[in-house]
């Protein structure tokens, strides 16, 4: 019995060590980094980190499924791009602002769907691992995004278009709140769902899966269809933070995407994660980052830091790993 409560008490700790971590960065930062315990620099890191989270919380399935997907930095700049090459186009023959808007917005988000359902269906028929897919679509985007707009940033937007990605609702940022919502929301799709079980079958044990009459294919599609969704709604917040489509925007946001889910718990061997870590790992990765910025660290140290920091996290996920086999 004694034994058994030991157990229970480390397992608790080893569920809250990031969070732990994250609020005793918190405090060290507050002491060291100047401006970082003010309203303005903690609303910034919630805008900063929110759109790349969106993201995060969508890659955190299909991770767990047992798949990953590298073009999410590009279909942000593809998404944004569009969305302001469709507004300008449908304004220039007649249509008003506000339904050309509302309708490009809705394209994109569509077309991201959809792209991620392509990559499902070659992962199935061709059985090409979607590392391999999703590095060919990251580069094809790229050249999209800049085809589309002639490689110049495109500007259709009125003021009011500027909410979306750089607006407040109660003092709080609204890409921040949209975050929070798609949270609560993908928390509900895994915790109380079947496709959310679904997942975690499908990433633990494939085959094991499909013997159990569970559909291996539309699981790993609807992870990188949503995933794909929610790169391009980030795409239209980003647009209307900066109020231009660009193609050059969200380089490497990829990495940061990853590295949040990583440190977030997940396996990239599937099975494991957690929609909660991933929330705290982006706002870890966020905090770390602005920190390092206040103190003036130098950028090429910067990404030493997250480098180490991800082995860290890959290292720490592992042991556990094994201490849980034996």
């Amino acid at each position: 019995m004694a034994e058994n409560r030991n157990t229970t008490v480390k397992l608790r700790w080893d569920d809250y060590i990031l969070e732990a971590v994250l609020v005793l960065l918190c405090v060290i930062l507050a002491f060291t980094a100047p401006g970082f315990a003010t309203m303005n620099n903690v609303l910034n890191v919630l805008r900063n980190t929110s759109m790349q989270g969106i993201i995060a919380l969508g890659m955190t399935i299909v991770v767990i499924s047992g798949e990953i997907d590298l073009s999410v930095g590009s279909a942000v700049a593809f998404a944004g791009s569009l969305t302001a090459v469709l507004t300008k186009r449908m304004v220039a023959v007649g249509i008003p602002l506000p339904p050309a808007i509302a309708v490009a917005v809705l394209t994109t988000l569509v077309t991201g769907f959809c792209m991620g359902l392509l990559t499902g269906l070659i992962r199935n028929r061709f059985k090409v691992p979607t590392f391999i897919i999703t590095l060919a679509t990251m580069t094809a985007l790229s050249g999209f995004s800049n085809i589309i707009t002639k490689g110049f940033p495109v500007s259709p937007f009125p003021e009011w278009f500027n909410f979306i990605g750089g607006g407040y609702l109660f003092g709080i940022p609204f890409p921040a709140i949209v975050f929070l919502i798609i949270f609560g929301l993908m928390l509900f799709l895994v915790r109380n769902t079947t496709f959310g079980r679904a997942v975690y079958a499908v990433g633990g044990n494939e085959e094991a899966a499909r013997l159990s009459g569970i559909g291996v294919f539309f699981t790993k599609t609807m992870a990188l269809a949503l995933t794909a969704m929610l790169a391009s709604l980030s795409g239209v917040m980003v647009a209307a933070q900066i109020m231009s489509g660009t193609p050059t925007t969200a380089k490497g946001w990829e990495l940061d995407v990853i590295s949040a889910v990583i440190i977030g718990g997940a396996s990239l061997s599937g099975g494991v994660g957690k929609i909660s870590g991933t929330f705290v790992g982006m706002l870890f990765l966020g905090v770390l980052i602005n920190g390092m910025t206040l103190l003036n660290i130098n950028q090429f140290w910067q990404y030493v830091v997250r480098g180490g920091l991800i082995l860290g996290a890959v290292l720490l996920n592992q042991i556990k790993t094994m201490n849980a086999r034996s």
